[in-house]
Formats: structure tokens, sequence, C-alpha cells
């Protein structure tokens, strides 16, 4: 197991949520608005964008089931994989911040 410095992981986040404060750059001469929102609901738009992701795969596999003959079967896979690795790329970052509150947890003040 690893130790982690508390100020360099302070000075880390603190840059990440400058970065995020900053409007993006889309294109020449537009920019994104700003969004500020708490983790909380950063964290709930990213499950509900897994969740909706997982639906249209489904959906896609439905209706090639039923025979569609708008729905291919390398839109089903693509899909899948999309909604698969989504899904996935959660579960690891839901197993980091698990790791990171036991951590903190673990802390001595």
């Amino acid at each position: 197991m690893t130790t982690i410095d508390v100020n360099s992981l302070l000075l880390q986040m603190r840059r990440i949520s400058a970065q995020t404060e900053m409007p993006a750059i889309r294109g020449v001469g537009e920019a994104a608005p700003a969004q500020k929102g708490s983790f909380g609901d950063l964290l709930k738009q990213s499950i509900d964008g897994v969740n909706e992701t997982q639906q249209k795969a489904g959906q896609l596999s439905t209706a090639f089931e039923r025979g569609d003959p708008g729905v291919d079967l390398a839109q089903v896979m693509i899909q899948g994989q999309k909604a698969d690795l989504a899904f996935r790329g959660m579960t690891e970052v839901r197993n980091k911040m698990v790791d990171a509150y036991k951590e903190i947890m673990n802390m001595s003040v």
C-alpha cells in the first residue's frame, strides 16, 4: 500500500477544481458555459449518463432482436461495448473513492 502526501493531494484537488471552474473551449470563439455544482451533482450526472448508455444499448438490442430494419448488428455491438466500458469505468471510480475514503478515515489527526 502506498502512502499519500496530504499536501500534494490537496494541491492537486485545488488545481482540478480551478480547471473545472474555467470555461472549456469548444471551438474557435465558442466557450462552454461554466457549470458550478457540488461533487454530488457531478457524480449523479455521471451515473445518469452511464444509465442512459445502458438503456440505449438495451433498446438497440431489443430492436435488433425484433428484426427492426434500421438497426444492424454493428450498431448493437458498439453500443453494448460503450455501455460496458462506461459501467466498468464507473466501477473503477467507485472503487478508488472507497479506497480514498478508507485511507482518510485511517489518518490520525
